[in-house]
């Protein structure tokens, strides 16, 4: 008895075994479902395991795509991809143009064969279910800056000097032959049209001082600040100090600068009367041809420039005037003005510039130097908030070749885009319009 019991004992695993193999063929599934889909790591292609695709189920052919395309230049010529199933399938491959693979887990396949199908069946082979598979990777170097010329000439353009704001949803530009003023219109920059001759501007108005701040612009000079919100009809109004130029709209004021050069001093234009600010530059500031820009430094404060510009004197600068805003700041209301060149590289003397902040970087567009030698077709970028500065790769930024080298253009930063208008070189004054766009900022 002893003997027949310790036989029955061994011969139990063998029966759990059996039943164990009989229960593993009876889980079995009707599922023939993709869940998810990615690529494996590889460290030659950064990026490439992070792109996160879609599975979409459709009645017939299922869908697999990536919304937010593989980073530009990435090869899908010797990749590792990797499968999520609602149930282990039966059997599941894919095939290519040329070929088709059983799936292992540890395939090195090239993705750029296509079009390609994932077909499942089921466990227990009665469904079948097939997905095409649709990786795309950006075609367009993300760092590549795309221009196009929209306007080869708003009008028959003479010795004039010009201005282009921006008032509403609309681009203005103003131009001044020395004796008249005139005004176009454009919601696009492409179409332009004729709104006529402003009026109400002082004699010897200087077009390239107005200022914009969306819905109304401003013109300093003498004792009289004037103000339009249609760029053609324009207001005076009387103030008590003598404003020598204007500056910029930032911070949401109107800046100019008054007095001169023995006495000069920051003011704010609040719609009828000049704040004197208690700012006064220690140091020669322009007071024509500079150029300007805002924005929002790292340090989480509003700042803006003004750089280079032609002095009271006349001599050219290579100034960069900072004015930062903090709120802990309890002198002058908070507000300061330093030079950053003093302590800071230097660049070259430059006048009838243009400067914009785009993609957290400064770009500035033309110029001439104290020798009134054109600065070039080249676009200096500072990405240390105006510190130093360094001429753009011109494989990745460029103007076009029908661009030609200038000075006193207008630069306007539009949504993602960059627009350039008209200015003048030796010879000519242009009233062309260009765009540029950084193709990254927008994905």
């Amino acid at each position: 008895m002893r003997k027949f019991f310790y036989i029955f004992i061994c011969f139990i695993p063998f029966l759990l075994i059996g039943c164990e193999k009989a229960e593993t063929k009876k889980a079995t599934s009707s599922v023939a479902q993709l869940t998810g889909f990615a690529f494996a790591k590889n460290d030659s292609m950064p990026g490439l395991a992070k792109a996160v695709f879609t599975v979409e189920e459709r009645l017939d052919t299922g869908l697999v795509w990536n919304q937010d395309s593989i980073m530009y230049g990435t090869s899908l010529k010797r990749v590792v991809p990797r499968f999520s199933f609602a149930a282990t399938p039966g059997a599941a491959f894919l095939t290519f143009p040329d070929t088709i693979v059983s799936l292992t887990g540890y395939d090195t396949l090239d993705f750029t064969k296509k079009p390609i199908y994932l077909t499942i069946r089921s466990s227990d082979r009665t469904t079948t279910k097939v997905y095409e598979i649709c990786p795309t990777v950006h075609q367009v170097d993300p760092d590549l800056y795309s221009w196009e010329q929209l306007c080869a000439g708003i009008y028959a353009t003479d010795d004039s000097e010009q201005r282009v704001v921006e008032l509403d949803d609309a681009f203005v530009m103003i131009a001044s032959n020395g004796f008249e003023l005139h005004a176009w219109g454009s919601e696009d920059g492409s179409t332009w049209i004729d709104l006529g001759a402003p009026a109400g501007l002082p004699a010897g108005t200087k077009v390239r001082q107005i200022i914009s701040s969306g819905d109304t612009l401003f013109y300093g000079q003498d004792n009289a600040v004037y103000t339009s919100t249609d760029a053609i009809t324009w207001t005076a109004h009387s103030v008590s100090a003598t404003v020598r130029t204007m500056l910029l709209y930032w911070n949401e004021r109107v800046w100019a600068l008054t007095g001169d050069e023995d006495d000069y001093e920051l003011a704010m234009f609040d719609g009828s009367a000049l704040q004197m600010t208690g700012i006064k530059p220690d140091g020669e500031f322009p007071i024509s041809d500079f150029g300007t820009v805002t924005f929002y430094s790292a340090s989480l404060r509003d700042r803006a420039m003004i750089i280079g510009g032609f002095a009271e004197n006349g001599r050219s600068l290579n100034t960069r005037w900072n004015l930062e805003y903090s709120r802990h700041t309890q002198e002058n209301g908070g507000y300061r003005l330093q030079e950053f060149s003093i302590d800071r590289p230097q660049f070259t003397s430059l006048t009838g510039i243009s400067v914009i902040s785009y993609n957290d970087q400064l770009l500035l567009f033309g110029g001439v130097d104290d020798k009134m030698q054109y600065f070039g077709r080249d676009i200096l970028i500072s990405e240390d908030e105006g510190l130093t500065w360094n001429a753009a790769d011109t494989t990745k930024n460029q103007l076009p070749a029908v661009y030609q080298a200038r000075q006193k253009q207008t630069a306007i930063v539009r949504d993602s885009y960059i627009y350039l208008f008209g200015g003048q070189d030796r010879t000519t004054t242009y009233s062309d319009v260009y765009r540029g766009h950084l193709n990254s900022i927008d994905w």
